[in-house]
């Protein structure tokens, strides 16, 4: 693939580049490519260099601070995007994005996330698109594309095969040349074409023995001689091991700092003959490149001059949530009929999990939830509410009830300085500190304040954390110790679990001061110097029984039904695999016991991945909410009453553990084999001849359409639909390519393209799609190209990969 050719802005920017690195010497160079703390890349005031600023997404934009009080726009999760199927849709959450990042001085996102949803049990799998190469392409070309038309660049990640969490800093992941090429790498490929990013990061993990940090081949041949990237390559943070080994293969940058394997390390490398200056001068043209794109280098004119106009972020969040719900049941129960009651079910409804767990976490100043979503959208007297069921067998960070400070202390007790901490959980990064704070006096922090419980009964109080901590209830001490872990994941102050120490009675109403104090002892030798704790407590636990019976209460006296079900941050997030698909809890006992009692049960799944629901047949309704952002209760509340329509479908295939075909994400002596090869997901399914619970693809809406006409001009399909349903509603059409002549090696068919229409009652719509090239390619170990298979294939026009409603075939 030929880089995209330079526009004469391009060519100016680059003189300033050129112009720059010459007025650079050894050290300040070798010093660029290495964090000077946790975000950010160090400035170069001689030659008019900014510092740079990076901050985690993918669904907002945290900044530098990982702290409710600075709060961001949480839009649905990547899998909700993917669902939409809707590349315009993505591009406009990337716009939002890069105003977001703009106000909060941020120069680079770190996203999107385009590795494939390989197996269901991948712990991250809500922060991925799709299990389809094509598809997942598509949406993040578009985010990418978005996000840097608002002047902000984007890090396309995890190159590559970083599809599970398991030992994923050490983990071998061993996979054929052509599954790299037709899966893993395919998204990158698309992106790089189509939305020529200005960053990528490299993974933790390994491909084929050599770790990605250090992997000259896929980095420095395939990445860019072959694709034609210009843009910077990353580390993710601590994955990069060897200095030589990671230049030579093509890292730029190394984070975070100020300790890594680049600055001082390179400098003296490059002295010592290991590795060349040339090579180094490679890597901070990149850096300077991607400076001069995002206008913090003197004398370049950015990519972006004026901004696109402002997004409303709640609105947009909103939009997106309702369509990417996906509607995989419906009996007749949805929408909601005006004028019914309705019961609300599930601690979910509530407290609503509306992300998930990890890097990915923003804080957004508000959420909705199912209960305050409905609450508003019903008639007053209309809906009632039970718990039902807890899916949460385990603390959470303090939040509802609680109002603390945080206040730091030198080793005399003398207070240097105070913070907020609105949630109860504190993470300090770098020199981030407040006022008056400095990490060589600064000796304890205490989360301190009062907790008003909204519920009487016996309340459950830990810490998540590792170190010394004292913790006060009431004016009881009820902990002093140490916690320590014998993990060796160095993330495992943030995503680790909380551990439990205290219960105590509380009541209702009555407010209770409440202590947690950590003593900070920081290791000279850690590349990053972090403060992170939380203080974790959990409502009072009622017996399972007793809240199931006032769920069915409620729901037989209601006309309709509707039970939020949910995973929890234990379930789902960065650090870990799942170990099953199961719904926490007493929630599938919840569901039947509710069925049981109103056949008008609707069925709303909080999850950002795939779970099992063995009561799916015997409920009216089954909607897939995702984490639908800081709006989704508003969005639910829009698609149940019916003032739009769900629509969303699934961008990966749904069923049960049993019957998955690849579900192996535990390494064998450090090796992960991709033995599955180029089947996964809908590919596998068709291959092993197993049905799931939902296809690839499956959706419905509150119309119908009839599919009337399919043409083939060329590679060009233009499809013609009619809504023959009663309201105004819209439908992906998707278009599948499948060899008339199967063969053992090829999948049965593959997704090449698709497209979103809409149309009034009676209305017939036209659409045109082109296949792409790849369609009808596949990758050829022994030449090491790509090799169109010539022969007769079928094009089909479909609602759903097993709902075929056109074809026609094509010649190659």
């Amino acid at each position: 693939m030929a880089g995209t050719r330079p526009t004469p802005a391009d060519q100016a920017r680059e003189e300033v580049v050129e112009a720059a690195l010459a007025a650079l010497d050894l050290d300040t160079k070798a010093r660029l490519l290495a964090g000077q703390d946790m975000w950010s890349l160090p400035a170069v005031p001689e030659i008019g260099l900014k510092p740079l600023v990076m901050s985690d997404g993918p669904i907002g934009v945290r900044g530098v601070r990982w702290t409710s009080d600075d709060p961001s726009i949480a839009l649905p999760s990547p899998t909700a995007l993917a669902a939409t199927w809707d590349p315009a849709l993505a591009r406009r959450a990337g716009r939002l994005l890069a105003q977001e990042a703009r106000c909060k001085g941020v120069h680079v996102l770190l996203a999107p996330t385009v590795n494939l949803h390989r197996s269901p049990l991948g712990g991250r799998h809500f922060e991925a698109y799709s299990e389809d190469p094509y598809l997942t392409g598509r949406v993040g070309a578009a985010y990418v594309n978005g996000v840097q038309e608002g002047g902000v660049g984007t890090t396309v990640k995890h190159f590559v095969a970083n599809d599970a969490e398991t030992d994923r800093f050490t983990v071998d992941n061993v996979v054929s040349e052509r599954a790299l090429r037709e899966l893993y790498l395919a998204p990158f490929e698309a992106i790089v074409e189509n939305a020529r990013p200005w960053g990528i990061m490299t993974a933790y993990n390994s491909v084929n023995g050599t770790t990605m940090t250090e992997h000259r081949h896929l980095v420095n041949e395939v990445l860019r001689d072959e694709w034609g990237f210009d843009g910077f390559n990353v580390s993710d943070w601590m994955a990069a091991r060897s200095t030589v080994a990671a230049v030579e293969g093509g890292l730029d940058v190394a984070m975070p700092g100020p300790t890594t394997v680049y600055g001082p390390a390179l400098a003296a490398a490059v002295r010592a003959g290991e590795t060349s200056e040339a090579r180094v001068d490679e890597a901070v043209r990149n850096v300077l490149r991607l400076a001069a794109r995002v206008g913090a280098l003197k004398g370049a004119e950015p990519v972006v001059t004026a901004p696109p106009a402002a997004v409303d972020g709640e609105a947009l969040a909103r939009e997106i949530a309702r369509r990417s719900f996906v509607l995989v049941r419906n009996e007749g129960a949805l929408p909601v009929p005006a004028g019914h009651t309705v019961a609300l079910i599930g601690a979910a409804a509530r407290d609503a999990r509306v992300l998930g767990g990890g890097s990915a976490t923003v804080f957004p100043a508000r959420t909705v939830s199912p209960l305050d979503g409905l609450t508003a959208a019903l008639p007053e007297g209309t809906l009632t509410y039970a718990v039902g069921a807890d899916p949460s067998q385990e603390l959470a960070a303090a939040g509802r009830g609680f109002a603390l400070r945080a206040v730091c202390r030198d080793a005399d007790g003398t207070v240097l300085g105070t913070g907020s901490a609105p949630s109860g959980h504190l993470q300090w990064m770098g020199d981030d500190l407040p006022e008056g704070v400095t990490h060589d006096r600064l000796h304890s922090v205490e989360l301190t304040g009062t907790f008003t419980p909204r519920e009487s009964g016996r309340h459950t109080f830990g810490i998540k954390g590792l170190g010394a901590f004292t913790l006060t209830v009431d004016g009881t001490e009820r902990f002093d110790g140490v916690q320590s872990t014998d993990l060796d994941d160095p993330f495992v102050t943030f995503f680790g679990d909380p551990v439990e120490h205290a219960t105590v009675d509380l009541t209702a109403g009555r407010t209770y001061e409440i202590s947690l104090r950590h003593i900070v002892v920081v290791p000279a030798d850690v590349p990053m110097r972090v403060i992170s704790f939380t203080l974790a407590h959990q409502e009072p636990r009622r017996d399972p029984d007793e809240l199931i019976t006032e769920a069915v209460e409620a729901a037989r006296a209601a006309d309709t039904a509707v039970v939020v079900v949910a995973t929890t941050e234990r379930v789902e997030s960065e650090g870990f695999d799942r170990k099953d698909l199961h719904l926490p809890g007493r929630q599938d006992d919840l569901v039947r016991a509710v069925a049981a009692a109103n056949p008008n049960t609707v069925v709303v799944v909080n999850s950002g991945s795939p779970v099992e629901l063995p009561w799916r047949d015997e409920v009216a309704a089954v909607l897939l909410g995702w984490f639908p952002g800081q709006e989704g209760g508003d969005a639910l509340a829009d698609v149940l009453t019916g003032t739009h329509e769900p629509g969303g479908r699934l961008p990966t295939t749904w069923g049960s553990l049993d019957t998955a075909p690849v579900t192996r994400v535990t390494p064998t002596d450090g090796e992960l084999r991709y033995t599955e090869d180029l089947f996964i997901g809908y590919r596998a399914w068709e291959k092993e001849g197993r049905t799931p619970a939902y296809p690839f693809g499956h959706g419905l809406g509150y119309t119908d359409w009839t599919y009337d006409e399919i043409e083939l001009t060329g590679t060009t399909v233009t499809v013609r639909v009619t809504n023959t349903g009663s309201r105004t509603g819209r439908e992906t059409i998707q278009l599948y390519v499948a060899p008339t002549t199967p063969a053992p090696d090829r999948p049965a068919r593959l997704l090449a393209g698709f497209a979103n229409v809409e149309a009034a009652p009676g209305e017939s719509v036209r659409t045109t799609v082109d296949l792409p090239a790849r369609a009808f390619e596949i990758w050829d170990e022994e030449s090491h190209s790509w090799t169109t298979v010539k022969g007769t294939y079928e094009i089909a026009a479909a609602h759903s990969l097993t709902d075929t409603r056109l074809r026609t075939t094509i010649v190659v």
